[in-house]
């Protein structure tokens, strides 16, 4: 059935994405709205440590809208931590012999019950490393590696951007990139 609507695709004018009738001023953004991701923000702090609030909607996507932020602001490294919950994820646990993650689905309802991650530049853009634990109906707990996650109905993110550039290099025995300090 026509509706008459049909969705656009993205128009580069000037400095200005023009997207389903929305302007946007950068591809991170256009990003997060083609994955359906639009959560807000506001910087909540900006005398020593800068923090921000981010609150994701239901049907959000985490970790490309967490991804799109750090981009938008020019974020190079930073911690986080969040509560809420998800509609469905998507876990991960990585398997050395294979060097790559044993994908778990989470589907269904899931309470938040911790995530934590870092923001680390990786060959020059920022990367997202995030671990979560998830609580079922039941009780049982669930975690591992945040690889794609939905929201429902919302989750509250405390980000803190870390004054210091952290770095991450590819690990040759593993083959993740893993941050290095400098000596």
């Amino acid at each position: 059935m026509d509706t008459g609507h049909q969705k656009e695709s993205p128009v580069w004018e000037g400095f200005v994405f023009r997207y389903d009738n929305f302007m946007i001023k950068d591809s991170a953004t256009l990003s997060c709205l083609r994955k359906k991701t639009i959560m807000k923000s506001k910087l909540i702090n900006s005398t020593g440590q800068i923090t921000y609030v981010l609150i994701f909607d239901k049907g959000d996507e985490v970790a490309a809208g967490i991804l799109s932020f750090a981009e938008e602001h020019n974020i190079s490294a930073a911690s986080f931590t969040a509560i809420g919950a998800f509609s469905d994820a998507l876990l991960g646990f990585f398997d050395f012999s294979s060097k790559d993650y044993k994908k778990i689905p989470m589907p269904g309802q899931t309470e938040v019950l911790a995530l934590t991650g870092d923001i680390a530049q990786q060959d020059g853009k920022p990367k997202i490393h995030a671990h979560v634990v998830l609580g079922k109906p039941d009780g049982a707990a669930y975690g591992g590696h945040l690889l794609e996650a939905h929201v429902d109905p919302t989750l509250e993110v405390i980000l803190i951007q870390s004054p210091a550039y952290l770095q991450r290099k590819t690990d040759k025995r593993t083959g993740l990139g893993l941050i290095t300090l400098p000596s």
